[in-house]
């Protein structure tokens, strides 16, 4: 197990805080039988090698080896691991839903970026962490912001084609005796595009698999797989639509808005309204201290029986992205649903639903700052009224919500509550 590991010059190789010497470690010990020893490791692979999003030149080294751990039936909490290696393929996932991965824009962001990576220098490494010099960042500074740009890109479609090569292992994972391991694998599965001919079938065979009797898939589970074979390109039977479980309904409308676009039926785009104006009581969020969130504590749970990966399980809002798929036609439904959900969300997903309701009133873009209340389009009047009734969008955990702020102020929007109901 992890054969080779030491023969790689970690210390020559650049993580978020410097060499990576302790890389190794740290994946030697996803395989003690410790919990507590497996989630500090997996805890510090989120800080160091995949750090607040970003990826590392490192990174790209220790994903065949954490492919490796998923391909071995011994490996403790395989789930975690799939969870660490979707997160280093794309980062977060709310930046590329809900169209998918665009993997033909990164390809191209990353022409020249091999040569730059090349030209880094080794970071720095010592004991005396008084006379750390941040080399690496020193470098990348020196850079344009053009070469920055393609310097990053070039690093994170390493890490991305890194993981492409365990798409073998997560099409078997399908098959896995732990469903956290099978939504797992479907998810990751969904970010690339460039397999698709081969895992269609495969996430196919798995959802057929599901509905065999005496099986008992998850909810969540089934319409992962949905979500991911939507993501593909492959769009879900209109008879998911009818299936008793809400969660399953909503990964049919998901994935078949995603494919068929402005040519969706009526039913897909009524199920969608209905999701993210009011997201189902039966909708399934993760428990405190339960799923970890990328990046954050790594304690894994199992998940409940209607978790759902995409977007951390907030379908109101991935349905509302996945309305402006439907194109024009169903612009003011989806306006008034995002209206009707805004004032009952608050941080991450109060950004999602208010990003999207700000796209569909601004469709040409923000407005002038200054611009007076009458001077608004109708739209961009309702938004501003509902915000100013609404204490919920602008707070996280109680607190004003600087992200929510700076959003608003970018279309030239008021930036606080006080002052939008100034404005009004």
């Amino acid at each position: 197990m992890l054969d080779g590991l030491d023969d790689i010059d970690w210390a020559r190789l650049g993580h978020a805080y410097g060499a990576a010497d302790d890389v190794p470690g740290q994946l030697r010990a996803l395989c003690s039988p410790d919990p507590a020893t497996r989630d500090e490791a997996l805890g510090d692979l989120y800080t160091n090698v995949f750090h607040q999003g970003g990826r590392f030149e490192a990174s790209a080294y220790a994903v065949p080896f954490l492919l490796e751990l998923l391909g071995d039936p011994a490996t403790p909490d395989p789930a975690a691991v799939l969870g660490l290696v979707s997160a280093l393929a794309i980062g977060y996932d709310e930046g590329v839903l809900p169209e998918g991965f665009p993997v033909a824009e990164h390809r191209r962001s990353a022409e020249g970026g091999r040569e730059l990576l090349a030209a880094k220098p080794a970071p720095w490494t010592g004991d005396d962490e008084s006379e750390k010099e941040y080399v690496e960042y020193a470098y990348v500074e020196s850079l344009s912001a053009a070469d920055q740009g393609r310097l990053w890109a070039y690093t994170e479609l390493s890490v991305y084609d890194a993981v492409r090569a365990g798409v073998p292992v997560f099409r078997t994972l399908l098959t896995h005796s732990d469903p956290d391991v099978r939504t797992g694998a479907a998810y990751t599965l969904a970010w690339f595009p460039e397999e698709a001919d081969g895992s269609v079938p495969a996430l196919a065979g798995a959802i057929d698999a599901a509905r065999e009797p005496g099986v008992g898939a998850a909810s969540g589970e089934v319409a992962t797989m949905l979500v991911a074979s939507g993501l593909l390109g492959a769009a879900p039977d209109e008879r998911w639509l009818a299936d008793p479980r809400p969660v399953v309904r909503w990964a049919a409308a998901i994935g078949r808005a995603r494919v068929l676009g402005a040519g969706a039926d009526e039913a897909t785009v009524e199920e969608l309204l209905s999701w993210a104006a009011n997201p189902s009581d039966d909708a399934v969020f993760p428990p405190a201290g339960g799923v970890a969130e990328p990046g954050g504590d790594a304690v894994m749970a199992p998940a409940p029986d209607g978790w759902v990966p995409f977007l951390d399980g907030d379908l109101g809002g991935y349905a509302g992205l996945a309305l402006r798929q439907l194109g024009p036609q169903h612009a003011e439904r989806a306006f008034d649903a995002l209206l009707d959900r805004l004032p009952t969300v608050s941080g991450d997903r109060s950004l999602t639903v208010l990003g999207t309701a700000l796209r569909v009133a601004f469709p040409d873009g923000p407005a002038p700052r200054g611009t007076p209340l009458a001077a608004l389009a109708p739209r961009q009047r309702r938004l501003a009224e509902v915000l100013g009734r609404s204490t919920e969008p602008w707070l996280i955990d109680g607190q004003e919500f600087g992200n929510v702020c700076m959003l608003l102020g970018e279309y030239g929007l008021p930036q606080s509550r006080a002052a939008m109901l100034a404005y009004l």
